[in-house]
């Protein structure tokens, strides 16, 4: 039997493997990075950069449809499929080649391309046959896109954000069931390209927001252009020579059919920890079959096995699973001696228009705290720079702790948001009041004069002393 034993082994080379590499590489040579299917992250090859990709191209073509409010006339906009697909597909590739090539960088005998199962804590089985004993296991291996009961037997008409980005040419239709954050980027994207787009939402749901009043906003702003019912409920879906017929009740239960070409399952991703043979160890899982483990360490129990990236099932994002390979790279090393270390402040941005985010952890879980949470507002739509840029609606809503005055986070629908989520995020995890917010320069006309309407609307309801925006220095002035 061909067996080898390393001291490390990482499953897994996506975005969080990647990282946990570099920190082991660091202080050892006895080192394996597995990857079973191709290289390149979740983010270049079917996530993040192709999906702004497509999204940019939506947003021009939405543009010029609508310049006419600047006295600009444009003749009818065309959408050319193939010319759009041909550019998501060669930049999208560009980005993935950047990742393989970074990988390809790493030592030769560092690499093997396999899946990998384990026999049990320190052995791993390989597809390609061989043994591979590690003293100390790093699990990396990303989600994938679920597909509902719904749709089983349909697949040839039933695609993930997966299958998308391989379009050569934009489809006449598609239904999307999910108003996350992938459904509501590519079913917009897809609308204002010309695609007939209906989007399928369950219980008023948008993005991940959890503020009742932005969903709301969110809700409305997004039904004044793209067909979206957030609280359908489909209950059959069925094979037509042309495509698939849905049948659904509305959010005001009303039945209806409709035939689409293709639906985009956009219901959510799940780790890919089914067919690691987890069983085989002496670990622990949740109903979801993820190993119980420390977020702060990466830790699997008190075993030397760890877990980064989007197979926690926490926040498949790029930045947390960079951040959670560090971590669980690092503790490796060091086992058995484990830190914990401090995660960054939530941001989430969603890539609409308007855009989404969310800072912090949230209204839903900022209102079950013990202590009350205060609300300040702004609405966007007299907001200067917004009316300025045509992209005047939207609500910012910014949450702040009596008493101490400290700002804790903030929900928004409305223009550049991935913009005032940074500021805000930065804000949460400086622990800034909101009277220090206030101090900070706001320069005129911005957006960002928005936010500190709503931090001033803020300030007033939390009662703090002092005239917001001010900063008063030491001594005083006397005159003779």
């Amino acid at each position: 039997m061909n067996q080898e034993s390393v001291t490390f082994a990482i499953i897994g080379a996506g975005t969080a493997g990647m990282r946990a590499y570099r920190e082991i590489a660091r202080h050892s040579d006895s080192i394996r990075l597995i990857e079973g299917g191709r290289y390149g992250t979740t983010c270049a090859r079917v996530g993040c950069m192709p999906s702004k990709l497509l999204i940019a191209a939506a947003e021009r073509a939405h543009q010029v449809r609508h310049a006419d409010l600047f006295g600009v006339r444009v003749p009818e906009v065309q959408i050319d499929g193939r010319a759009v697909m041909k550019r998501v597909r060669s930049e999208r590739d560009r980005f993935v080649g950047f990742v393989v090539e970074t990988v390809h960088g790493f030592k030769e005998e560092h690499r093997i391309q396999a899946f990998a199962r384990f026999l049990d804590n320190h052995t791993l089985k390989l597809s390609d046959g061989r043994i591979l004993k590690a003293e100390r296991v790093v699990i990396a291996t990303g989600s994938r896109p679920t597909v509902p009961p719904l749709l089983q037997g349909l697949e040839d008409r039933v695609i993930t954000s997966d299958d998308l980005f391989e379009w050569e040419d934009l489809p006449k239709s598609v239904a999307v069931l999910g108003s996350g954050v992938i459904g509501l980027e590519l079913g917009q994207a897809l609308h204002r390209l010309g695609v007939r787009v209906k989007i399928f939402g369950r219980n008023g749901r948008v993005g991940g927001l959890t503020d009742p009043a932005v969903v709301a906003e969110a809700n409305r702003i997004f039904a004044t252009e793209t067909p979206i019912d957030t609280r359908a409920r489909v209950e059959r879906v069925e094979r037509a020579d042309n495509g698939l017929i849905l049948h659904y009740f509305d959010g005001d239960n009303r039945e209806h059919i409709e035939t689409f070409e293709l639906v985009l399952a956009a219901t959510g991703r799940m780790p890919n920890v089914d067919r690691l043979g987890l069983e085989n160890t002496s670990l622990t899982c949740d109903d979801r079959g993820v190993p119980h483990h420390d977020p702060l360490t990466g830790q699997c129990g008190d075993s030397p096995i760890f877990i980064a990236g989007d197979a926690t099932h926490e926040l498949p994002l790029l930045h947390e699973a960079s951040d959670e390979g560090q971590v669980a790279g690092l503790n490796a090393v060091h086992y058995p001696e484990v830190h914990r270390y401090a995660k960054r402040a939530p941001i989430t941005v969603i890539f609409t228009d308007p855009q989404l985010m969310i800072v912090g952890p949230g209204h839903r879980a900022l209102s079950q705290r013990a202590t009350p949470v205060v609300t300040g507002a702004v609405d966007f739509g007299d907001q200067g720079r917004s009316r300025i840029l045509g992209e005047n609606r939207g609500l910012l809503h910014v949450y702040g702790e009596p008493v101490t005055g400290r700002f804790l986070g903030a929900e928004m629908v409305g223009p550049r948001a991935e913009h005032l989520a940074h500021l805000l995020a930065w804000s949460l995890q400086s622990n800034l009041t909101v009277a220090d917010m206030l101090e900070r320069p706001f320069y005129h006309p911005v957006i960002e004069e928005g936010l500190r309407t709503a931090l001033r609307n803020l300030h007033a309801k939390l009662g703090q002393e002092g005239s917001p925006g001010l900063r008063r220095l030491n001594g005083t002035v006397s005159r003779d």
